[in-house]
């Protein structure tokens, strides 16, 4: 579908660049609705499937870290690109908690308790973490983080009227390899239980704290990260996912409901065999259905009225090695599977920035995402609804 040629084209800017000018697209009707965030209630409304925005929700710049690029001028350019387009969420971030350095204020303020045990080699190693003994978790636990600490929340965006999501990395299984180690970690489902048990049940306990000062800062939802899926299939069964993790998820995502929030999930890999429980569990937003590892069409038509689909645009080639008419091709493939009549899709990038994305693929994201996710949403006025 394509748009009149008065609405396709926004107006040129330009950017000094090494002595000369580059022309940048503004978002297409600049100074109209159409390049101004959405508001809370619209992306709520999608969210819940409650029906379309003016366009496609893009909350993009989450994964956009322009410090990656080396050349300062990539940099300034990325830049340019984030304040040029909108964002259609605000994040309120908290203070990551470190392994070992807890800050001056909170001795207490880190994972783990006590003098570091070996020096940093500066190689990632990951058959074995800091928790290297379980015989240490009591004293860990007894001097576990928490939520209470005034410098929990590092970053709280002013009220703009933005749907505003509080954000930490690292859920359950990725923070149980941070402290144990990978090799460890897969085999402590079989040879350490219950102190897994005692483990997640803190972590939850913790999280639950940190999402209640998360919605006392204005979130409207709470977003967390668990990388619990590979290229081709889960980490593990849906046997240690139901016994381990079904658990403290269900306690998380209804936790959220309670506090009026949604509950988003960004999960790497292939996850089809823990999807369906979690979306039981009342899970709002998935990312990012990622592309090579997961069948988007098949997990379109089987949960599309059931979640919120964030879907990851492809950093694994679209970006980095695609051309621009690749990168615009991709945008309509994912607003083609996922679009809704009743909403259930935003757009951002699968995963984080790297140095190898060329600033006119980012570009071309951009202005096709606002292009065709507004003819999206039109298409719906005049064709029957998806329903199911």
């Amino acid at each position: 579908m394509s748009l009149p040629v008065e609405m396709a084209m926004g107006p040129v800017w330009t950017t000094a660049q090494k002595g000369c000018h580059k022309e940048l697209r503004r978002p297409m009707l600049e100074g109209t609705s159409l390049d101004k965030p959405l508001t809370r209630e619209e992306v709520s409304a999608v969210i819940e499937g409650r029906g379309c925005a003016r366009r496609v929700p893009l909350i993009i710049h989450q994964w956009l870290y322009p410090d990656v690029f080396k050349d300062p001028a990539t940099r300034a350019r990325v830049r340019e690109l984030m304040e040029g387009y909108p964002s259609d969420a605000a994040f309120i971030r908290w203070q990551p908690i470190q392994l070992w350095d807890a800050p001056p204020d909170d001795p207490d303020y880190r994972w783990m308790h006590g003098d570091k045990l070996a020096q940093d080699s500066g190689a990632a190693i990951d058959a074995s973490g800091p928790l290297s003994d379980w015989a240490m978790l009591d004293e860990v636990l007894e001097h576990f983080p928490k939520a209470s600490y005034p410098g929990l929340l590092a970053s709280i965006p002013p009220e703009d009227g933005r749907y505003r999501v509080g954000h930490w990395w690292y859920n359950y299984f990725e923070r149980h390899w941070q402290l144990r180690g990978m090799t460890h970690a897969l085999m402590d489902y079989y040879t350490y239980p219950e102190e897994v048990h005692r483990l997640f049940s803190a972590l939850t306990e913790f999280y639950i704290g940190m999402m209640k000062r998360m919605k006392e800062a204005g979130a409207d939802a709470i977003y967390t990260t668990d990388d619990i899926g590979t290229q081709t299939g889960p980490f593990f069964s849906p046997g240690i996912f139901d016994e381990f993790y079904a658990p403290y998820y269900k306690r998380q995502i209804e936790a959220a409901h309670e506090m009026g929030m949604h509950f988003w999930l960004h999960s790497c890999g292939e996850i089809s065999l823990h999807l369906p429980k979690l979306i039981d569990f009342g899970l709002d937003v998935i990312h990012p259905i990622q592309k090579f590892a997961m069948n988007a069409e098949e997990t379109a038509a089987r949960y599309g009225g059931k979640v919120c689909f964030w879907a990851g645009f492809d950093v694994q080639q679209a970006i980095p090695y695609g051309t621009v008419e690749d990168v615009r091709a991709e945008v309509r493939r994912l607003f083609d599977i996922f679009g809704r009549s009743d909403g259930r899709l935003m757009l951002t990038m699968g995963n984080g920035a790297t140095p190898d994305w060329p600033v006119p693929s980012l570009e071309a994201l951009f202005d096709e995402a606002l292009k065709y996710g507004t003819a999206t949403v039109q298409k719906f006025k005049t064709t029957p609804a998806k329903t199911g």
